[in-house]
């Protein structure tokens, strides 16, 4: 059996970018420093050249899309290389494309009632979705007792410095977030430090295995 998308890392970098060109050295940064799932969001013009540059180039990478919000982003995504997709909240047309696609996916949830449809109909992976704005890590245990078959993968407002409370608790899997892409860096072309930054992001997962 395939490893779950959330067990690939502890976090998943959510990358928005402006530059396709920059697609492929950014993910040989971020898989280099141990962070092998990218979730590219379709925020920007380039994000269908940029997921379908990497998953050419970069085989080490698992190429994602994210903020999928329609069925025809679905197939697009998919078309072009993505290998799993991330939707900040979900609708039973959305949830029936991204079932349908053949592809792992994470539907974003912020309420109990959305989570326990989503296992009602077999979905046990999740993302939360925003996350801080949502109750964060207090609502996150909230849920593990009654619902402790359902998994997250938080994100929105989870920096490094709040990362490893997501990650100790038993319903969590791994966290998204941006801050081992800082907007400076990415503007200068700076991949040694991108690299740097995810090395650090992916060392917390020793933390995880701590708690």
């Amino acid at each position: 059996m395939a490893p779950s998308l959330l067990d690939l890392a502890p976090v998943v970098p959510v990358v928005v970018l402006e530059d396709a060109s920059d697609a492929v050295p950014l993910a040989r940064a971020l898989v280099a420093g141990g962070l092998p799932a990218i979730e590219v969001t379709l925020r920007t013009p380039v994000a269908l050249d940029a997921i379908r540059a990497i998953a050419g180039e970069v085989p080490e990478a698992v190429v994602g899309a994210g903020t999928i919000i329609t069925p025809d982003q679905v197939t697009e995504t998919v078309a072009a290389g993505a290998r799993f997709l991330v939707s900040p909240g979900w609708t039973d047309v959305l949830l029936a494309a991204m079932q349908a696609s053949g592809v792992p996916f994470l539907p974003g949830v912020s309420t109990t009632s959305e989570v326990v449809t989503l296992l009602e109909r077999g979905v046990t992976e999740m993302k939360f979705f925003p996350a801080e704005a949502a109750g964060g890590t207090a609502y996150l245990k909230s849920l593990a007792g009654p619902l402790p078959q359902a998994r997250f993968c938080p994100t929105g407002g989870i920096g490094p410095a709040n990362a490893p409370d997501y990650l100790a608790l038993p319903n969590v899997a791994c966290v998204g977030g941006t801050w081992m892409l800082p907007a400076d860096a990415i503007a200068a072309r700076d991949w040694g430090r991108v690299e740097a930054l995810a090395r650090e992001a992916a060392g917390l997962k020793t933390l995880r295995a701590q708690v």
